[in-house]
């Protein structure tokens, strides 16, 4: 057992839950804290379930630096694995203050809070949306940065202020993963994504409507220069993605100072080749309609992720036809998600002051 414990912020969420378990299955102490607004406690249950461990959770919002500073007082934390944050691109466009203030003033809480507790070690979770419109395809983390809408942008931001705070005191360390576009869901079935109310990605919208919850898939625009006219992605499964956490916090042991990383397969598809690929997996064609061009998307956002596996040891192995059978095989065991599960976390998860 490793004695000092890692603190993941948004551990109830889509990636998160999955790290978790990744963790707890090669004995790491973890700490969760989760304000559990788009995310439900039944994800750390069915963690448990999975991992056959108990997990120790916090309802926590990381605007609330008081209690972030009672959790690092509690436990003895070694390193974070930040995923808290608001995360949809499009509902960014709508409500930018929303994000900014979230994300941004979010993590800088965190931040302090661990700087506070002499906790200076950090794997953010950051994203491929950092690179805006590249021009190289497949992208290297040299690629110049500059994000095309306000999600972006707050981690874009964010990736600056860690770069700026190792800057300034040389002892901190982090890893800025930039993820390409997670999917699929836990090979027991029983975790995968749970978007609360309209999915705002692909591929949890797709499975949606597969299950018969939405009549039909909307696709944003049919006219960008790519083989069929629909933009391109790099979809990694989340399994893999979360394995890729436990290889960032192994480097971090080198004093490697912050260092980005980015998490993708290498391989881009586009929007209709991955309703191809889940009709497949499905056993039927899935019914679709091509819409204009939603704000804030670019062409092709594919990974070139050989630093990671030079530097990290790590590559995605799992492949595109698991991926979506996965997503299938939790999406038809659980139709609603955790929506019939009870949201709120037991009365011993919340901080109170005295």
């Amino acid at each position: 057992m490793i004695a000092s414990s890692i603190l993941v912020t948004g551990g109830a969420g889509y990636i998160g839950s999955h790290t978790v378990i990744e963790l707890l299955n090669q004995d790491y102490s973890v700490v969760v804290i989760d304000n559990l607004t788009n995310s439900s406690y039944e994800a750390i249950r069915r963690i448990e379930k999975i991992t056959n461990k108990k997990v120790i959770f916090y309802d926590v919002d990381i605007l609330d630096k008081k209690a972030m500073l009672e959790v690092f007082k509690r436990h003895p934390i070694w390193a974070v694995i930040h995923f808290a944050g608001l995360k949809a691109v499009g509902e960014s466009t709508k409500i930018p203050l929303d994000y900014y203030h979230n994300n941004i003033t979010g993590t800088i809480l965190l931040l302090q809070a661990m700087k506070e507790s002499n906790v200076k070690n950090i794997v953010f979770s950051s994203s491929a949306t950092v690179y805006g419109d590249p021009k190289t395809i497949p992208i290297p983390e040299t690629s110049p940065t500059g994000a095309t809408n306000p999600y972006g942008r707050t981690k874009h931001f964010i990736e600056n202020i860690i770069r700026d705070l190792c800057t300034a005191e040389g002892d901190w360390n982090a890893a800025l993963l930039r993820y390409f576009n997670p999917a699929g869901a836990h090979p027991s079935g029983i975790l995968g994504e749970n978007p609360l109310g309209v999915p705002n990605n692909l591929m949890p919208f797709l499975s949606q409507v597969a299950i018969g919850k939405r009549d039909k898939l909307a696709i944003f625009g049919n006219d960008y220069p790519t083989k069929d006219g629909t933009c391109i992605r790099d979809y990694i499964h989340v399994v893999d993605l979360a394995k890729g956490h436990l290889a960032a916090l192994r480097k971090l042991k080198e004093d490697i100072g912050c260092v980005e990383y980015n998490l993708g397969t290498g391989k881009g598809s586009t929007v209709l080749e991955m309703v191809a690929a889940f009709s497949k997996a499905v056993g039927r064609d899935l019914p679709y309609v091509i819409l204009g061009r939603r704000a804030g998307d670019v062409t092709n956002l594919t990974a070139n992720p050989a630093k990671a596996e030079k530097e990290l040891n790590w590559k995605a192995e799992i492949s595109l036809d698991d991926t979506c059978a996965s997503l299938w095989n939790w999406q038809s065991k659980n139709p609603n998600g955790l929506e019939d599960c009870p949201g709120s976390a037991p009365a011993e998860c919340v901080i109170r002051y005295i």
